[in-house]
């Protein structure tokens, strides 16, 4: 049996590490470079996300009103806010019926209301 003796590792030159050393530095430097732009750029593009989410919520709210506003110049409910301030048309009369609330709880509970004769 014969004992063989393992080389030693041999080290890498000292100018093959300083290239290796600077490659890594180089490296380093452009992802520092990098970084607070591409940080900036993500903080945009959540602001602009956030914005895009408001912009969606007041369209749906613009599109409420003007659906509203179209109803409230309409003539149904020009003529329904007239008749709940009292007006009447030419040739109806006004009819101004009282208790109405009492009316209710009565027939929510079943009881009667006397009526006083007129």
């Amino acid at each position: 049996m014969g004992l063989t003796m393992a080389k030693p590792a041999r080290r890498p030159s000292r100018s093959s590490l300083t290239l290796r050393w600077l490659a890594v530095g180089a490296l380093v430097l452009v992802g520092l470079l990098y970084y607070r732009p591409f940080r900036t750029y993500l903080e945009r593009q959540d602001t602009a996300a956030a914005r895009q989410a408001q912009v969606t919520v007041l369209a749906q709210r613009r599109a409420a009103l003007e659906r509203r506003l179209r109803y409230v110049e309409s003539e149904a409910a020009v003529a329904r806010e007239a008749r709940r301030i009292g007006y009447v048309k030419p040739g109806e009369q006004l009819f101004i019926v009282k208790g109405i609330p009492a009316w209710r709880a009565a027939k929510r509970t079943g009881a009667t209301i006397a009526h006083g004769g007129r």
